[in-house]
């Protein structure tokens, strides 16, 4: 190699955002921040695997990572990898720990989802109320004069309930300023008190959010406290006139009692991005509900979505190549650590 030349930042994609012929699925994954810099190698995965292979990573220094997951086998080849970029805000499907213990940097996207999550959600509520997917089917099967069964309700005087008050549920509340609700509450232990009143939001307990929202919308991680937040016990607790949506992770929500929730009308309906087991490629039991609005884990994808979601993690990955610290690293503990540092220094230096 000539001594002139940077060294090589070798960058892999998982193969999931390409199809089978091994063409883009996606418009623009933001790669184009890597235009202007030819130390970036970047190529894909030749084969995709629900879990990362310890070969697929070996000889690289950074992965792109769209739904495989990374576990601990994933990086038993990683003497050279220094970041998990995932492609989005969820980390749920990635063993953090796991690759702190590896010196391997992890980030996700802050920020880049939270304008096409709260919009597809505001979409999701105005949808459950004037039983759009209901009134869709009567014209579709001539069933017009059984209009008058479903009449809706407006979004004015309602109120909206935000488990997790962040980034997306606070462009939640700013996109719903003008719809004539009453003010928002939301349920965040981890969310410093002075910030509700900063936002106009009020901090409240769960059980009062679940007694008192008309919509309540799920936007924390899914985590050891956040697994199996809403059971039969929390949906009883919900108005029987309230709607259920979860855009956040699949396993908040036991899905078991959503199920009974909405046979014995405990409340009057949900909408789903996301499930416990993923993906369903059998038809959900919940399509068995017209008061019941579905999507493969992504309502909230847009071309604009995965422009900015890419744009966020390539530019984390170009910031490393450049020896500067990327934003939304969850294990800056690493920084600190002499034996990431060295593995680093061909970038630093």
């Amino acid at each position: 190699m000539n001594p002139a030349e940077p060294t090589p930042f070798r960058v892999r994609l998982t193969a999931d955002f390409h199809d089978a012929s091994g063409n883009p699925k996606f418009a623009d994954l933001g790669l184009g921040v890597f235009r202007d810099h030819p130390h970036i190698n970047v190529a894909g995965f030749a084969n995709h695997h629900a879990v990362i292979q310890p070969d697929q990573l070996a000889g690289c220094q950074a992965a792109l990572v769209l739904s495989p997951k990374v576990a601990v086998e994933s990086l038993r080849e990683t003497e050279e990898l220094l970041l998990i970029a995932r492609f989005g805000v969820g980390f749920d499907s990635v063993d953090v720990d796991a690759c702190t213990s590896h010196d391997v940097l992890v980030t996700i996207t802050s920020g880049a989802v939270d304008r096409p999550v709260a919009e597809a959600t505001l979409g999701w509520m105005i949808a459950l109320t004037h039983h759009i997917l209901a009134k869709d089917r009567l014209v579709r099967t001539g069933q017009w004069d059984t209009r008058t069964r479903y009449m809706g309700r407006e979004l004015r005087d309602r109120q909206l309930g935000i488990i997790g008050l962040g980034g997306i549920g606070r462009e939640l509340t700013r996109l719903l300023q003008g719809f004539g609700m009453r003010p928002p509450v939301a349920f965040d232990p981890a969310l410093p008190s002075h910030l509700f009143a900063e936002l106009g939001v009020r901090s409240v307990s769960l059980d009062e959010l679940l007694q008192t929202s008309d919509f309540v919308s799920i936007h924390c991680p899914l985590n050891d406290r956040t697994r199996g937040l809403i059971g039969t016990s929390e949906l009883q607790k919900m108005k029987p006139d309230a709607y259920l949506l979860n855009t956040a992770r699949g396993g908040i929500v036991d899905e078991d009692a959503l199920h009974t929730a909405l046979q014995q009308k405990w409340i009057a309906g949900a909408a789903l991005d996301c499930f416990a087991e993923e993906p369903v490629t059998q038809p959900s039991r919940f399509a068995q509900f017209d008061n019941v609005l579905l999507a493969p884990h992504s309502i909230a994808w847009t071309e604009e979505l995965f422009r900015d979601i890419g744009r966020t993690a390539c530019e984390g990955i170009l910031k490393l190549s450049r020896g500067q610290r990327p934003h939304g690293v969850l294990n800056p503990v690493l920084f600190e650590r002499p034996s990431f540092l060295k593995k680093w220094s061909r970038w630093t230096s």
